[in-house]
């Protein structure tokens, strides 16, 4: 028995020696990593000369699990590449793989993401076209030396019957594209591109400077990771602690990689121009037609005094129209009574897209439309009476009030609240009094919007409960309208969630504000009792003046009396 204990004990102690230790010890100095840093979207400097970018967050974060330390080491990215491959760095990111790089570096187990690389030219540029590969003949492309690029870019090339020559050698032709291998700088490439000494140049999707450079063409894509150096003194440590570190970051959050595309590269690339396609849809057409939801406030609603859009989708509007980098969008808003009527009018081709929408895919594909990226999200509450407010969500039963003509909330109960039973009623209002009448037990609105209904909630004696469930609201775009559907979601990509919320919050405050005459209807019982009370006592007043002056009169006339029947 005993024996097999020591055994067993043994094999642990073997097994354990082979496992990855990630972190220091408590009092073991951290471990100091040579890291490549250059000058891309992935690594750079802010307006206040600190680190970020996408590359830097996730070393950081790969660092909270290893608690290794960094120094950094400046050059291009051939430049490190060629360090990395001599061991003079120890580890680097941003690496696609190649089957040459293998002899050199070690990659990590799962990737940081996946990129895409575009063609670039000039704004000046008129010789190359987009709507014509062909106009590369005979110019000089540059591409980063040494990088995948280089070989997506032929292969693209060969797809569009181009041939690339590889500096000018003895087989070249006029009608070759000269690929040039870069060795400077990015930066150094752009501008060696805006004075015309190279024609194109190959890099990454997410430059976003379109005086400087704008995208033609997607060439290719690649996963890309971080590398260790095979000749790093701490190989062995680097790459085990890089793999458990990467693996924990994907148990803790499995969308880390997208969150930080979405964080860094959300603005940048070909997402801020339109394609010819979409330029000649939108010059065919003209403005884009939104139809949307009246009486809607936070989020819509027409002008009471001039008719006009007024809500977070004018102040949405307004700022997509110039968004993109080479496009004014004009958009003309047509009001509608209820969410229904607005997308019977898309259905009907009265109006290019409407507002707001949120229908599933079967839904969507029932009604032959399709649903844009989100454009606002809201969190979801139930109003319900006071009373009921504590054990409310506990309930297995319950009656919601719905809008007629509003298909979003029927569709939010079906997917989140199936139990739930809805009754149809006119309107918000007529919901609010079913509810404090006891024929429903509460309604659905945005947070947004209870500042509309505050006040009848106030005498109904109503409050809110949060559902737990937020909703997105999307622009509804026909079936088949590819163009503009491509079009509103690169202007939608583009618009900053902050100025959204910012837009929401103020329509919010907005139609909370009570004027003299909403506060006498809100206040008019009050108001009438304290009328009734001053009416009262100037009446008691009056009538106990008028009294005493008739005392006075009657005691004046009795002494007039006596006086005359002595004399």
């Amino acid at each position: 028995m005993f024996k097999r204990f020591a055994a067993l004990l043994a094999c642990l102690a073997f097994v354990s020696c082979l496992l990855p230790s990630a972190a220091p010890a408590e009092n073991e100095e951290p471990l100091t990593i040579l890291v490549g840093w250059y000058e891309t979207p992935f690594n750079h400097l802010d307006a206040h000369n600190r680190r970020t970018g996408y590359a830097y967050e996730y070393q950081r974060k790969i660092a909270a699990y290893t608690g290794w330390k960094y120094e950094y080491i400046d050059g291009n990215w051939s430049e490190l590449l060629e360090k990395a491959e001599a061991g003079k760095i120890d580890l680097m990111s941003d690496v696609s793989w190649t089957k040459d790089r293998e002899s050199y570096l070690s990659y990590a187990n799962i990737p940081m993401g996946t990129e895409l690389y575009c063609l670039y030219v000039s704004p000046e540029n008129t010789q190359v076209s987009v709507e014509n590969p062909a106009t590369l003949k005979g110019k000089k492309v540059g591409v980063t030396k040494r990088s995948v690029q280089r070989g997506l870019f032929i292969t693209w090339a060969d797809g569009q019957s181009l041939h690339v020559s590889e500096q000018m050698d003895s087989s070249s032709v006029a009608d070759d594209i000269l690929l040039i291998d870069m060795e400077c700088s990015e930066e150094e490439s752009l501008n060696l591109l805006m004075r015309g000494e190279l024609d194109a140049f190959v890099t990454l999707d997410t430059y976003s400077d379109p005086n400087r450079a704008v995208p033609l063409w997607k060439i290719g894509a690649s996963d890309f990771y971080f590398v260790v150096s095979k000749k790093s003194p701490h190989h062995d440590q680097l790459l085990a602690g890089l793999n458990a570190a990467m693996s924990r970051i994907q148990d803790e959050n499995k969308h880390y990689n997208e969150q930080l595309s979405e964080k860094y590269f959300r603005e940048s690339g070909t997402n801020r121009y339109l394609t010819a396609d979409e330029k000649a849809w939108l010059n065919g057409h003209g403005a884009i037609r939104v139809g949307y939801q009246d009486d809607y406030l936070a989020f819509c609603a027409a002008d009471p005094d001039t008719g006009e859009l007024t809500g977070a989708l004018k102040d949405y509007l307004a700022y997509a129209s110039d968004v993109l980098d080479d496009v004014h969008l004009e958009f003309t808003a047509v009001r509608y009574p209820t969410a229904a009527a607005a997308m019977e009018a898309l259905q009907n081709g009265e109006v290019d897209c409407m507002f707001p929408a949120n229908l599933t895919d079967y839904d969507g594909e029932q009604a032959g439309v399709v649903m844009s990226p989100p454009l606002m999200r809201t969190e979801m509450d139930a109003v319900v009476r006071e009373e009921d407010k504590a054990d409310f969500l506990r309930r297995s039963t319950v009656r919601v009030g719905v809008n007629r003509g509003n298909p979003n909330y029927e569709i939010f109960l079906q997917d989140h609240f199936p139990s739930w039973t809805s009754v149809v009623y006119d309107n918000t209002p007529a919901c609010l009094d079913a509810v404090a009448a006891r024929n429903a037990d509460c309604i659905i609105i945005s947070n947004y919007r209870f500042g509309d209904i505050a006040r009848q909630c106030e005498r109904l004696h109503l409050t809110t409960v949060y559902t737990g469930v937020d909703m997105d609201y999307c622009l509804a775009v026909k079936e088949g309208n590819t163009a503009l559907y491509s079009i509103l979601s690169k202007a939608i990509t583009m618009v900053p969630d902050a100025t959204v919320n910012a837009a929401l919050t103020y329509y919010s405050s907005e139609s909370t504000k009570v004027g003299f005459w909403d506060y006498v209807a809100d206040h008019l019982a009050v108001i009438l009792g304290a009328v009734s009370i001053l009416l009262l006592i100037t009446i008691l007043l009056l009538y106990r003046k008028l009294r005493v002056r008739t005392k006075l009169a009657d005691r004046k006339s009795g002494i007039s009396s006596g006086n005359f029947s002595h004399s």
